[in-house]
């Protein structure tokens, strides 16, 4: 079964006519998308959008042999234009199978979100999920794995991790991101984020096919995030797992009781976490790593640090010298080797320090410098390192 993207944007396009916004504006040659249109083997168009026809001739196309127009979900403003010799385009009803005489057979599935989604089997079995911009399924009955997703993976990330948990996508499953707007991070940006989640995007006009093997991108196992404070690292190391069912949040600071502005901050992450993760309040590491499980969240190192620098007294000069450092080193090279061994999907959280001002006491310096010996053992464990700053992830490795 044969795949053409006539379009990838979102319903309004990118750029978006009269919009000022910087994605917008970088938008241009390569990065500008049309709004999403897929022709599957000559016969199926999912969604018509304005200058299909042109579309299709300029991916080698023509719409000549198309026999059935589906859409996916409300076309608002100017009426559609239905290209000469194009069948009138409508919508399956929510559970109907609709049969085409070329052998496709394509079952509308229900969604959360005004708009429909389509499940195509070609004529030889390969299989098909089209999700419409901003939906994910309302429910799946049939979770045999999909040889191809194509979805609003950078919109609905949560639609995404409902699919795999249900069966629906495996590691084999070509997950392709489409209905992209000016929400969406542009460039490079948008690779490195839709790898995070096994995805990819493609230019407008490309041809694919369906069950054809293609390399799924590497979602890398172990990821370090650093940054400064309010950087933005915690909604970035989030932002890596959202895609996936089930995740563990570990969250280290704990409870601070009577400290409201904890409270607001503790508050603040949870509701923009996902409703299905789960939190964990614990520094003890160790055995959570060595653990079989979903994906953990480790936010953050630093008050891990804290703790363990609690744990064996190491604010104190003297107990420090007189075992404190051995103690918490040994706690360090647990947690490294922890990470080493793990086989556990693992995302942590860390602050970047140094580049500040020098602290004015023995401890906060010591502090420092443990801190900074933490990240550096921990960074060589992991596939891939991140720093965020003002909210633009860095690669450092991976």
């Amino acid at each position: 079964m044969e795949l053409t993207l006539l379009g990838t944007g979102a319903p309004e396009g990118l750029p978006r006519p009269d919009c000022p916004c910087a994605a917008c504006a970088s938008a241009r040659g390569e990065f500008a998308r049309a709004a999403t249109a897929l022709l599957v083997d000559g016969v199926l168009l999912l969604d018509l959008t304005p200058g299909a026809a042109f579309a299709a001739a300029r991916a080698g196309h023509t719409l000549s042999g198309v026999r059935q127009v589906l859409l996916s979900h409300p076309h608002y403003g100017p009426a559609l234009e239905h290209p000469a010799g194009l069948p009138a385009s409508g919508r399956v009803p929510d559970g109907r199978e609709l049969a085409l005489l070329s052998g496709h057979r394509v079952r509308a599935l229900p969604m959360d979100a005004p708009g429909t989604g389509y499940e195509v089997t070609g004529p030889d079995g390969q299989r098909l999920l089209y999700l419409p911009p901003g939906a994910g399924p309302a429910g799946l009955d049939h979770p045999v794995p999909y040889d191809m997703v194509v979805a609003d993976i950078a919109g609905r990330p949560d639609a995404l991790a409902r699919l795999r948990a249900a069966g629906a996508v495996t590691a084999t499953t070509d997950l392709i991101a489409v209905h992209l707007g000016h929400d969406a991070p542009t460039g490079p940006e948008l690779h490195r984020r839709l790898a995070s989640a096994g995805a990819r995007a493609v230019p407008d006009g490309t041809t694919l096919v369906v069950g054809e093997y293609h390399e799924v991108p590497d979602v890398p196992r172990r990821t370090l995030v650093l940054g400064g404070a309010r950087s933005g690292k915690s909604v970035e190391a989030e932002r890596r797992l959202e895609s996936f069912p089930g995740v563990v949040y570990v969250a280290t600071g704990g409870s601070r009781e009577h400290d409201p502005e904890w409270a607001a901050r503790v508050t603040a992450h949870r509701e923009r976490r996902p409703g299905a993760w789960r939190t964990e309040e614990t520094c003890d590491l160790v055995p959570l790593l060595d653990e079989d499980g979903p994906a953990l969240l480790i936010d953050c190192l630093s008050l891990w640090l804290t703790d363990a620098m609690d744990q064996v007294e190491a604010w104190d000069d003297a107990k420090w010298a007189a075992g404190g450092s051995r103690a918490l080193h040994q706690r360090v090279d647990a947690l490294v080797e922890a990470v080493r061994q793990t086989r556990r999907t693992v995302v942590a959280v860390s602050n970047e320090v140094g580049s500040g001002v020098v602290p004015a006491t023995a401890s906060g310096r010591r502090f420092r410098d443990e801190l900074g010996r933490l990240n550096t053992a921990f960074a060589m464990e992991c596939e891939q390192v991140l720093l965020v700053v003002a909210g633009q992830p860095q690669v450092l490795r991976g």
